[in-house]
């Protein structure tokens, strides 16, 4: 995901706390991990765990919970002892959390941050302290650019989703004319600019514009769109604003078929648009939600233990957590117990993973460049498929 997203999962905000306080309970470890000494390693996990934005990071913190519980399990020379930090995606708040997690917690490695603002700011200390990082979901694009030699992540930035559902636009939807709006923030913007690049040079004829995320009536925008009458509706934002502007399109008679991204795969999105007015809308992610199996067995078998342990369906993220940090176990599983040594294995891991093939390229993006298709249908947003190949019903 973008920098913080201030609007998503307010409604599950009771939920949220109450799971992170049992995840608490149940994955924090004392002191005892060491920095490979001794018969276990602590590995952290960083993100919103408590705030209003928790319940897309609360999703990857149990991913990596479960892989690491399966681990332990097994019995293995060296346990790996999980201890979350709750930075409630503030960077004023991880960069401490950060600091105090090498010196006195003494991880070997952090699952996160889960946002891109406070990865931007926590890495240069994660640099110095010399502790390799695997983020789940922070998307910004400038992060692969800082030539930092600790920091991977698992999940593909927006440039390639913003490409992802670009060429899917023209290639699937066939759409010749496309109407983009961003909310003007550092996440919408930017994806919203390369998925306007590349429907334009696939031909299409594209007008964009910008929302006041703070505004409630977007009038000016709707009226824009049907006048230019587009084939398609693309938004870089989030869901909240998201599910307004669908419902304000509608109900002015706009029927173009309408697409957004990460920020907005989220059932909210078909709240927020109300009644009907989201069916058959399509959100695309480079992340990988499949309680079905839809893109193969794996991804099923996943799901059914993660609702098993957990009693939830697997949400945003929650198997990128679970590649994050079975990253970090297969490091350790091949006697890589020092910081250093795990971030010499992770240039080298290749082994499948739930939502792509685990693989980092030397300036720590993932090899694995998938786009998903989701498409809105009833109060749920199931998997299509692949951008590549996915059909779309309706």
């Amino acid at each position: 995901m973008g920098t913080l997203r201030r609007n998503m999962m307010r409604v599950t905000g009771a939920v949220a706390l109450s799971a992170v306080l049992a995840l608490g309970a149940s994955a924090c470890g004392g002191d005892d991990g060491g920095a490979g000494g001794g018969d276990s390693v602590t590995i952290g996990f960083m993100g919103d765990l408590t705030g209003e934005n928790s319940g897309i990071v609360i999703p990857p913190s149990k991913g990596a919970q479960m892989a690491i519980d399966e681990y332990n399990a097994t019995n293995p020379k060296v346990k790996i002892v999980l201890k979350t930090y709750d930075s409630q995606g503030k960077g004023e708040q991880a960069v401490p959390l950060a600091k105090n997690a090498i010196t006195k917690d003494k991880i070997v490695g952090l699952i996160g941050p889960a946002f891109s603002g406070e990865s931007q700011q926590v890495a240069p200390v994660l640099e110095e302290g010399k502790i390799p990082s695997v983020s789940p979901s922070a998307t910004n694009v400038k992060l692969g650019d800082n030539n930092w030699k600790y920091w991977h992540r698992i999940v593909a930035d927006d440039d390639v989703q913003g490409s992802g559902i670009g060429e899917f636009i023209g290639a699937t939807l066939k759409a010749k004319k496309v109407f983009v709006i961003n909310d003007n923030s550092e996440y919408g913007k930017p994806l919203a600019e390369k998925l306007a690049q590349t429907v334009k040079n696939a031909g299409a004829r594209v007008e964009t514009e910008s929302i006041d995320p703070e505004a409630s009536d977007y009038a000016a925008t709707v009226n824009k769109a049907k006048a230019f009458d587009p084939d398609a509706i693309f938004f870089g934002g989030y869901y909240a604003e998201g599910g307004k502007l669908i419902k304000q399109l509608r109900e002015a008679g706009v029927d173009a078929r309408f697409l957004s991204a990460d920020g907005s795969l989220d059932p909210g999105l078909i709240k927020g648009a109300g009644g009907t007015n989201a069916e058959g809308s399509l959100v695309g992610c480079a992340c990988l939600i499949d309680p079905t199996g839809t893109a193969g067995p794996k991804s099923k078998t996943f799901s059914d233990a993660y609702k098993k342990k957990f009693n939830a369906d697997t949400a945003i993220y929650s198997a990128e957590g679970y590649d994050a940090a079975t990253a970090f176990i297969e490091a350790i599983k091949a006697g890589n117990t020092t910081a250093e040594k795990i971030n010499e294995f992770l240039k080298t891991v290749d082994v499948p993973g739930v939502s792509k093939q685990i693989k980092f390229g030397p300036n720590g993006e993932p090899t694995a460049t998938d786009v998903y298709i989701y498409q809105a249908k009833g109060q749920a947003l199931p998997l299509l498929g692949s951008s590549k190949t996915a059909k779309v019903e309706g």
